[in-house]
């Protein structure tokens, strides 16, 4: 009897150890725009399906479409509401970037304000640069806008059944009035069934 539960227990080690220490030896490339729902977490197609249709909205809005010249915005990070660990930063950059590519917009660059500042010092004052090709201070462009975002889940479980919705919604701020010049929100609802494992 103690031999058969020595046995035993040296069995459940081993298995235990083989499932947790599994590598993932073969990989292949995919298409980025292929919905791949591996479980029931926020993912890049998720990140894409919201950042696509707000960018579209955005773009399409009076504050870009029936302005003569490019608007400035000052981006900030959107805001994280939900429970899961979400890269925001990551979402935020990628609503930067497709706006960018419309070229109907700029942002300030706001993250490397402390860079710039100290570049002018060094242009100025150091020495090193020449007078003529040295960048003055007081030339920066304002911001007419302030981009921000909130970001929001609701989990519902029923039996065997999961049901998880995002909103991405975001606001453009006339920094000259204060007022939200555009708001709008893109939902992702997602429906997951759980597996029973047989042991």
């Amino acid at each position: 009897m103690k031999y058969l539960l020595i046995v035993s227990i040296f069995t459940l080690v081993i298995l235990s150890s083989c499932s947790t220490n599994r590598a993932f030896t073969k990989g292949e490339y995919t298409d980025p725009d292929r919905v791949i729902l591996l479980n029931d977490k926020f993912n890049e197609s998720d990140m894409k399906i919201l950042a696509d249709a707000l960018t579209k909205s955005l773009e399409e809005s009076s504050i870009i479409k029936d302005q003569t010249s490019k608007p400035v915005f000052q981006v900030e990070t959107v805001t994280n509401s939900t429970s899961e660990h979400i890269d925001m930063q990551s979402l935020t950059d990628k609503i930067r970037a497709a706006l960018i590519k419309t070229g109907k917009v700029a942002f300030h660059n706001k993250q490397e304000r402390g860079t710039l500042s100290a570049e002018y010092e060094y242009q100025t004052n150091s020495g090193n640069v020449s007078k003529e090709t040295a960048k003055k201070r007081g030339f920066q462009i304002g911001s007419d806008y302030i981009l921000t975002g909130n970001f929001t889940s609701i989990v519902q479980e029923v039996g065997d059944k999961e049901v998880i919705y995002y909103k991405l919604t975001l606001n453009s701020t006339n920094i000259t009035t204060g007022i939200i010049s555009w708001s709008d929100e893109k939902e992702v609802k997602k429906l997951y069934k759980k597996r029973s494992i047989s042991m």
